[in-house]
């Protein structure tokens, strides 16, 4: 009699990890001792001195990891970011990840951390998906702050002459909480301030979350939180943090989490972790900060967009890199068998039965990504992720697609075998970029109309027939190019379930128009949001939330973290 071999938890594995102290990661990429500030023996910051110091230095080549529409079956984009790089280090490549933070929304909610799993994850797991080294928190605090200066200063005798119906700049908590998107604050009588309508987002869809994430230097990070824009005067022109002269004081409560976190692999590749915008709200991209400084430490910069393809990857290839000047070497898209065979209409508990042909139905998903990365011009590898219920004609099926199609595509197993499963892409990757050059470029231009920027975006990315958009978007292009604001890239906030702005539609609808109700300006992050269908900048918790199976043990360690 067999007993069945029990499968350890992605915690389970995280916890018996023998990490190396942070000193010792550091000085791998020949980082200084001054320039390491220790959080604790496993995790640090790296201060932005290394980018003066190494001004002059090659950068190496970024390598990024994109996915199919995610669906509950999973795709596993985190865990092949940290696998590959574990991979190309045990190909004696200097390899180094680039990734975003966990919010502790999704946490406690249902879709879990962003430390990878299985046997490619960063450590220490259970710190990184909680308090980590505290960013998050200063930039709730920031952003708060602002919130309490701006009722402060209309409760001082509003001397800017901001309309409190206009006020746009919303608080925030780190936590998904649905009682708290529509509120009212300022109520007990004039003692306690202005009465007036107010709101929170989760603190990964604030601006400063988004300013964060891109701006370059400490200079540069004040200078775009100068630029935000919180409300409008009665005579509707824009207020600023310039205006409320606010823009150091935010600054200050950002100067440490502005430093990019390091820790570690399973297998001790380095990692910075820093920043992190969602991809269906915001840009959906680790901090600038942290992917240049990796480009300076290591030859291969590992990093991940969240979502699809259709977020992350278009965000960071028209926002990001454009902004940043980040050329991309390659792009590694990752499915699964389980994932392409909801897109092809299977429910979730018939998943473990083969099914070839809702398989290749799914495939257009895929197809329909890849045709997405070409149009940036950037070689593409696709990564299958497998899982133990894959049958072998299924994998085959995938391998044959890719084949007859001239895709370059890789079978992976790094939740397994950790960077040994990740051997075949990283050779895939590196042959990739000895033989292909990158002709980066993003689709559309930023002197193009605000109109033509989204169209080109749902018909190019997203495979829509065009774009329908509301009276109050249309007065509201108005408005930014009334105010010199057209110039600026869009941000696409949208369902990531489906290429459409339904989340209904999986696989690859066609015949379909987006519809953009409204925008949201954000001036400091240097970008306008197009918000779609109806997508919430504040989440809620599910029926049974993942804290609900959180605990500490009696040693103080943690329990129930996936």
């Amino acid at each position: 009699m067999t007993t069945k071999k029990q499968v350890k938890s992605d915690l389970q594995i995280a916890q018996e990890a023998k990490m190396k102290p942070i000193k010792d990661i550091a000085a791998q990429l020949s980082v200084l001792e001054e320039e390491l500030e220790p959080y604790g023996h496993y995790k640090g910051k790296l201060s932005l001195d290394i980018m003066e110091r190494l001004k002059d230095q090659k950068d190496g080549k970024v390598i990024l990891v994109t996915a199919i529409n995610p669906t509950p079956a999973g795709e596993g984009k985190s865990t092949v970011t940290v696998g590959l790089a574990q991979a190309l280090q045990q190909l004696n490549e200097k390899a180094i990840i680039a990734m975003r933070e966990p919010s502790l929304g999704p946490v406690m909610g249902i879709k879990g951390g962003a430390a990878g799993g299985g046997y490619a994850q960063v450590v220490p797991m259970e710190d990184i998906n909680l308090h980590f080294t505290g960013d998050l928190h200063a930039i709730t605090t920031a952003n708060n702050a602002l919130s309490a200066i701006i009722d402060n200063h209309i409760h001082q005798g509003n001397e800017l002459g901001i309309d409190t119906r206009k006020v746009t700049w919303k608080r925030v908590v780190d936590l998904n909480d649905r009682a708290l998107r529509q509120v009212v604050v300022g109520l007990g009588g004039p003692v306690q301030g202005v009465p007036r309508e107010d709101g929170f987002d989760i603190t990964v869809a604030s601006e400063i979350m988004a300013i964060f994430c891109l701006a370059t230097s400490v200079q540069d990070l004040k200078k775009r939180l100068a630029r935000i824009v919180v409300g409008y005067t009665y005579q509707n022109e824009p207020v600023t943090v310039a205006d409320l002269n606010s823009e150091g004081a935010l600054t200050l409560l950002l100067k440490d989490a502005i430093k990019p976190n390091l820790v570690q692999t399973l297998e001790h590749t380095p990692a910075l972790i820093h920043g992190g915008p969602f991809a269906n709200i915001a840009h959906g991209c680790n901090s600038v900060i942290a992917t240049k400084m990796a480009a300076k430490l290591g030859d291969y910069v590992v990093t991940e967009a969240g979502f699809g393809a259709d977020l992350g990857a278009e965000k960071f290839l028209n926002i990001k890199a454009r902004m940043a000047d980040i050329k991309p070497e390659a792009v590694v898209l990752v499915a699964t068998v389980r994932a392409l065979k909801m897109h092809g209409g299977v429910p979730k508990t018939e998943l473990s039965k083969e099914n070839i042909e809702a398989l290749q139905e799914g495939m257009k998903n895929l197809e329909k990504h890849i045709e997405t990365i070409r149009a940036f011009g950037v070689p593409c590898v696709v990564a299958v992720n497998r899982f133990v219920t894959d049958s072998t004609g299924e994998i085959e099926t995938i391998m044959s697609w890719c084949e007859e199609n001239s895709v370059k595509v890789a079978l992976t197993e790094v939740w397994e075998k950790g960077g040994a499963g990740g051997i075949d892409l990283a050779k895939e990757l590196l042959q990739i970029m000895k033989t292909e050059e990158s002709n980066f470029a993003p689709i559309y231009d930023l002197s193009a109309t605000v109109e033509e920027k989204v169209e080109t975006i749902a018909k190019v990315v997203y495979g829509a027939s065009g774009v329908d958009f509301s009276p109050k978007a249309h007065k509201q292009i108005a408005q930014f190019e009334q105010y010199g604001w057209s110039y600026l890239p869009i941000c696409m906030a949208k369902t990531q379930y489906s290429l459409s702005d339904d989340q209904e539609l999986l696989g690859r609808p066609e015949n379909f128009r987006i519809t953009i109700r409204e925008f949201k300006p954000s001036i400091g992050a240097g970008f306008l949001v197009a918000l779609t269908g109806s997508i919430m900048t504040m989440p809620g918790l599910p029926k049974k939330p993942a804290a609900l199976n959180m605990d500490v043990d009696e040693n103080g360690q943690a329990v129930g973290i996936f």
